[in-house]
């Protein structure tokens, strides 16, 4: 036992010893941090992004931006010089189209790829229903194939509607005369008959 002590303070005078780090409670939250990045939400603009991506897909959007475009080239071409502000190579125009398709690209595929994201859950979904749909169907399957053989020893509507239908004829025949014998049960008539016969 003793050699063990020696170690543990052999170790603790050797690395940081529990008194020298800071004690951090576990039960209570932690002090938020200061950020040099500007938080923001995903979800709201994940959203904002879709909304900008439907946009950007519609022909209203090509509408306006052909618009804007003409009119940019007629007013830089055909106002006085003095008004134009981008003359004719039009590079202030070409600068503005490529700023607008660099963030219309990243929104574009942030948008699909939350549309990714709701489809892998949905499949996900549909997966886990089609099994227990199929859980279910043979579940059912087995339960009407033991209801079927149960069902094969049991007196069904046909066969007791055709016995009936015997029996309202043997006693027809009876009240006719045609028979004479008061046997009613099969078993009992052969009897009859066997001992006619010794």
């Amino acid at each position: 036992m003793v050699p063990e002590r020696d170690t543990v303070r052999e170790r603790t005078l050797a690395g940081a010893t529990a008194a020298s780090r800071p004690r951090t409670r576990l039960d209570q939250p932690g002090v938020p941090r200061h950020r040099i990045l500007p938080e923001y939400d995903p979800e709201a603009f994940g959203r904002f992004s879709e909304r900008i991506a439907r946009f950007l897909g519609t022909g209203r959007f090509l509408v306006w931006m052909t618009a804007a475009i003409v009119l940019w080239v007629a007013w830089n071409s055909l106002a006085p010089r003095d008004l134009r502000f981008d003359e004719y190579p039009f590079i202030f125009l070409t600068l503005m189209l490529s700023l607008q398709a660099s963030y219309a690209a990243p929104l574009i595929l942030l948008a699909q790829n939350r549309q990714d994201d709701r489809d892998r859950v949905n499949l996900e979904q549909d997966r886990k229903q089609n099994e227990r749909s199929i859980a279910d169907t043979e579940y059912l399957t087995r339960e009407i194939a033991a209801l079927r053989i149960g069902l094969g020893e049991v007196a069904t509507r046909d066969w007791i509607r055709s016995e009936l239908q015997d029996m309202v004829k043997e006693m027809e025949e009876r009240q006719n005369g045609h028979r004479h014998d008061p046997v009613v049960f099969p078993a009992e008539r052969s009897r009859g008959r066997d001992a006619d016969d010794r």
